[in-house]
């Protein structure tokens, strides 16, 4: 199994980040480093270099399990609004395995194809073969938050997709795949900043969508959409993790442990050979 410290970790952050009873997105402090004890970001650099080994270890043994039938594989789901810094989990963190073994799959508006089938369509389509850890760049969320915020479906079908989304998760789960989910927490006025950055510098224009300000205006009824999404889908087999993301390098140590602790819990190790090992260092050594 990969190894690594826990030097910087005041303790495991993961029941701390859990989405469970009584959960409110209100209480969260953005800013927050929960569980972590290196408060520097310098300490924070050496904390995720130590743990990229360890993922890549982890992903390597997930993958090679799955050469000798074994269906397990891994699915990251990340939500959040525009500027957390999803891309930066999928560079700093994902970015550090063998791209060979990664998924992505950034979900935008959808297609006129997409439409014509239910919300869940094409995102079955889009889930990680056995060995492989999939990361979704937004999800089959988006259709109980924009949804609900946007009014593009009435109450009552936003209302039956948690039903629906709850089912679909427990599915994966039973046929061996392992959901971490995360919402990349931000504030109002860190969003500003961020946007205001995007327009300060010129190789950030291209990150700019004039479309954020709108989406911004409805700060207050995202809020709120997530609150419900978070505690009506938050479950034992596929539950919640809200991730402070004010502090990038936290946000990004915070996903890279929660990724290697869902690893870990696979209790992976590394197949046994299918042929005679001796054997072949004779083999080997004779040519």
């Amino acid at each position: 199994m990969g190894e690594r410290s826990d030097t910087f970790w005041a303790d495991d952050p993961r029941d701390r980040l859990r989405v469970g009873p009584g959960f409110r997105l209100a209480d969260v402090d953005p800013a927050a480093t929960p569980g972590f004890d290196g408060v520097h970001k310098e300490n924070a650099a050496e904390a995720l270099a130590d743990g990229a080994a360890a993922l890549s270890t982890l992903q390597e043994m997930l993958y090679a399990n799955s050469k000798s039938g074994d269906p397990r594989r891994l699915l990251l789901v990340l939500q959040a609004m525009d500027t957390a810094g999803k891309g930066g989990i999928v560079r700093h963190v994902v970015g550090s395995v063998d791209p060979q073994g990664i998924r992505l799959y950034a979900f935008k508006a959808p297609t006129e194809e997409e439409r014509a089938h239910d919300f869940l369509w094409r995102v079955r389509r889009r889930l990680p073969e056995a060995g492989l850890i999939g990361v979704f760049d937004r999800s089959h969320y988006e259709d109980v938050l924009v949804g609900r915020v946007r009014q593009l479906a009435p109450p009552a079908e936003i209302e039956h997709r948690y039903d629906l989304i709850r089912k679909f998760e427990q599915e994966l789960v039973d046929e061996g795949t392992t959901i971490v989910k995360v919402m990349l927490h931000i504030g109002s006025a860190d969003q500003k900043e961020r946007l205001a950055e995007r327009l300060d510098r010129p190789d950030k224009h291209w990150k700019y969508n004039p479309g954020d300000v709108d989406e911004r205006m409805q700060w207050a009824a995202y809020m709120h959409a997530y609150q419900l999404a978070l505690e009506r889908t938050s479950t034992a087999a596929a539950p919640w993790f809200v991730v402070p993301a004010e502090k990038k390098w936290y946000a990004r140590l915070a996903v890279q442990h929660l990724l290697i602790g869902a690893l870990q819990r696979l209790d992976l190790a590394w197949p046994a050979a299918t042929f005679d090992v001796e054997l072949e260092k004779t083999r080997v050594a004779a040519t």
